[in-house]
């Protein structure tokens, strides 16, 4: 359904990231929805000047600042290039004229938020786990594919670790 929202009438602009550059900021509204084409992207807010990653986007996803995007409100979030990363962006407006055109397009938005649900209430249950080897399991088996895009400091961050233990945890 991804390749058919790239084929759809929906103007998506081209763009690369280079690495730590910001998609966006906290304290900005988020207008644009991304397709990841190549590279990686982790999702932040600041806690007591303390990073405190939410989320990663790499090759294939569709990466938003869901909140900001949603109400047209201001975010804490951040989204920032890992690496050199080539997304492809369409607006809100683009994409909900698209998503509105008919219902085989609302029912592919619908899912995709859908999926966005649970993938938040298995963040937040990762969070309630004390067990830092559970937290880490619970990941492995959810996203495999994180540990080959997303370098250790950025995971035992997301996974709320140190990046000791997660060294640890991967050699078990």
């Amino acid at each position: 359904m991804v390749e058919k929202l790239l084929q759809s009438g929906i103007h998506w602009e081209k763009k690369e990231f280079r690495r730590n550059e910001f998609l966006k900021i906290s304290g900005s509204i988020d207008t644009h929805i991304y397709f990841i084409e190549n590279g990686s992207v982790r999702i932040f807010m600041m806690d007591e000047n303390e990073e405190r990653i939410i989320r990663f986007g790499y090759t294939g996803n569709i990466i938003v600042s869901l909140d900001s995007f949603l109400s047209g409100k201001p975010s804490d979030l951040y989204i920032q290039a890992i690496k050199k990363t080539m997304v492809r962006m369409a607006s809100k407006k683009d994409f909900y004229a698209f998503i509105q055109s008919n219902e085989e397009h609302m029912k592919f938005w619908m899912n995709v938020l859908e999926d966005l649900v649970l993938q938040q209430l298995e963040r937040e249950k990762d969070l309630l786990i004390n067990a830092p080897g559970e937290r880490f399991e619970r990941v492995l088996k959810r996203s495999p594919k994180l540990f080959q895009e997303v370098p250790n400091k950025y995971i035992a961050n997301y996974l709320r670790m140190s990046p000791e233990t997660l060294s640890r945890l991967k050699k078990s």
